[in-house]
């Protein structure tokens, strides 16, 4: 008798960032596929990476994730019979999980000190091999590990891979998967500060929980044969496998900020409707067939299968978002039409934030527009702007605007005393003169040099529009060199 009684799946995104359109596009599918059998669809959340984990992450995921009509069965702010859903809260469970393996000869307690594994590696590097850990305490007496846990050494502890052979595992979307033992080393399960790895919190999770098919994007068919052999090393039934095909921006490389904006809260700030940005990601991969691409959640729900998921790397087209974009807005009614104007973009929070940096720059109320338009646009026309200051070249400030964007990037609590410290730390940090680098964002923010105080109008923008159009002007930039450079070429 099967130990999964229903259809139960999961996303388990971590709180380490910006909500992704990645987790909404494996959302998607997962909650799809768990409606269409009568399941029960369950978030968790990975926050076992303690530096970089953030609470304000975890309540911008499930912000996003219900501003898109998604909503869970079980979660950390629903509880539910597997709880707690929060890795973190889980520990002891791991740790009792680990010493269930140690006992059964599956694991093994690795005392080396990172020196020694990156002397490994180097040599390995050196000659010309994959760079794997050595192995080096997989067999160690017993003796010899106990003296080291007397003496309080620090260790982690591995996951014994099988040394030869291969192992295997059926993928719903691709079929059979085999992959030879001999490119997987022995991945850590437990870290030195007593929190599990991906690999081992992922299958203990899956399990407890009764997750019946784990739906996931195709990064992580490496490390299934990981979690097979963990499932075997327990003596676990194993869940039903499938591995969504990535994201990918125009050029096919994997979708990344760099190419393209990828948090959920910038196209909610930028005007895109949530219904239209589940269609377009329902297209990513699958065919509703007879050459449909407009259709809602339910109708695909009606459709859904795997065997209409492609394969070749789904293009995340901006341009085409936007078209079924505009599809969705001319189904709006009046009312819808009014209130969204009136509730998202010229909201009564926003503008009474706005009025007295712009009462200024006013005297008759037919200005609001004109003087004011760069609050409530997306990206800049910078036709005619002269942002470069004199003594820098396109370059400077291309890699300045990168560099900045990366430290905004860390920065959730988003009010203007902040943004003053951070930008002024790396001001300091880049040896740049304040004119140069205050007056350049400046114009990159707003396209004009008479604008409200820089960082009230910064904070106003709001942090997904601001870092956008910093990563947008950076990225024109570069097209001018790069076009520059092809004339010169030539």
């Amino acid at each position: 008798m099967s130990y999964f009684k229903k259809v139960r799946v999961r996303i388990a995104p971590s709180p380490t960032g910006d909500p992704h359109v990645g987790t909404a596009y494996v959302a998607l599918f997962n909650y799809v596929f768990a409606k269409k059998h009568g399941g029960e669809f369950l978030l968790r959340i990975e926050d076992t990476d303690q530096v970089r984990a953030k609470a304000s992450s975890e309540a911008m995921i499930m912000k996003s994730l219900r501003w898109l009509g998604i909503e869970w069965d079980e979660g950390p702010d629903k509880g539910g019979p597997s709880g707690p859903y929060r890795q973190s809260e889980r520990t002891a469970i791991y740790r009792e999980h680990t010493e269930l393996l140690l006992k059964s000869g599956h694991a093994y307690r690795c005392f080396c000190t990172s020196e020694r594994i990156d002397g490994v590696r180097a040599k390995q590097r050196e000659a010309g091999v994959t760079t794997a850990y050595d192995r080096h305490c997989r067999e160690l007496p017993a003796g010899e590990v106990d003296a080291s846990l007397n003496k309080n050494i620090h260790h982690v502890v591995r996951l014994k891979m099988p040394m030869s052979g291969s192992t295997s595992f059926m993928d719903e979307i691709r079929g059979k998967v085999e992959i030879e033992n001999s490119r997987m080393d022995d991945q850590v399960l437990l870290k030195s500060d007593g929190y599990p790895t991906y690999h081992l919190a992922n299958v203990v999770d899956d399990h407890l929980m009764k997750i019946s098919h784990v739906i996931r994007a195709e990064e992580w068919i490496n490390s299934t044969p990981k979690h097979v052999v963990l499932y075997d090393a327990f003596g676990w039934e194993k869940p039903k496998f499938a591995h969504l095909p990535l994201l990918r921006n125009a050029d096919k490389s994997k979708i990344s900020k760099r190419k393209n904006p990828v948090a959920l809260t910038y196209y909610q700030r930028a005007g895109i409707l949530p219904e239209s940005l589940m269609n377009f990601l329902a297209n990513m991969g699958w065919s509703f067939g007879n050459d449909i691409e407009f259709f809602t959640v339910a109708e695909m729900m009606d459709k859904f299968d795997f065997k209409n998921i492609h394969l070749g790397g789904p293009v995340f087209d901006t341009v085409k978002l936007t078209w079924m974009n505009q599809h969705y807005m001319h189904k709006l009614t009046e009312d819808q039409f009014v209130d969204y104007v009136r509730n998202e973009i010229f909201s009564t929070d926003y503008l009474r934030a706005l009025k007295p940096f712009v009462l200024e720059r006013m005297s008759r109320f037919e200005q609001f527009t004109d003087n004011n338009a760069f609050f409530f646009n997306g990206a800049l026309n910078y036709t005619g702007v002269e942002i470069i200051p004199k003594g820098k070249i396109a370059a400077d400030i291309m890699g300045m605007l990168n560099g900045l964007v990366e430290k905004l990037d860390d920065l959730y609590d988003w009010d203007h005393e902040r943004l003053k410290a951070v930008v002024e730390a790396y001001k300091d940090e880049i040896g740049w003169k304040p004119k140069d680098i205050f007056m350049t964002l400046r114009l990159v923010l707003t396209g004009r040099k008479d604008s409200p105080p820089l960082f009230e109008t910064m904070g106003l923008i709001g942090r997904e529009m601001a870092r956008f159009r910093i990563r947008d002007c950076a990225q024109k930039i570069s097209q001018g060199i790069e076009i520059k450079d092809q004339i010169k070429n030539n």
